[in-house]
């Protein structure tokens, strides 16, 4: 729950900030002139309002989609960002039976996000394999071996 709180937490301050904006260009920017002694709208009509408008709409878009990205790069636990990418699989069967991925791991061990590096059969999407005690499964591990 807390990594969907922290996503509309940011959307909400990017929306914010988008708002502060807007009311800054509406005060610095004139309104546009009188045309036949009618007042013409300000976004159709007049060039500078349009141009100002399609560059606050790349910035929103673009605002929206670095919080999405960034989202995507953070553990569901902690909200960490995740490190250390590892490839896996291989090239040469990448079509059936072991696509290559990535795997990045959360700095606390709360799990691993998998990414397919290649789509082959349909988007697949990247896959969240939570850890319980990443100890407890680290001494599994030494006790098969041995």
């Amino acid at each position: 729950m807390k990594y969907w709180t922290y996503f509309v937490a940011k959307l909400v301050a990017g929306a914010a900030v988008l708002d502060l904006l807007w009311w800054g260009v509406a005060a610095v920017m004139p309104p546009p002139e009188t045309f036949m002694r009618q007042q013409v709208k300000a976004f159709p009509q007049d060039l500078r309002w349009t141009s100002v408008m399609f560059l606050f709409w790349l910035l929103a878009a673009s605002l929206v989609y670095l919080i999405v990205w960034d989202q995507k790069g953070r553990c569901r636990t902690c909200l960490r960002r995740l490190r250390m990418p590892v490839e896996s699989g291989s090239w040469s069967k990448a079509t059936l039976f072991n696509p290559p991925r990535t795997e990045s791991i959360c700095p606390y061990g709360h799990g691993t996000l998998e990414q397919p590096e290649v789509h082959t059969s349909g988007k697949r999407p990247p896959e969240w394999k939570a850890h319980g005690d990443m100890w407890q499964e680290l001494e599994e591990l030494d006790s098969r071996r041995k």
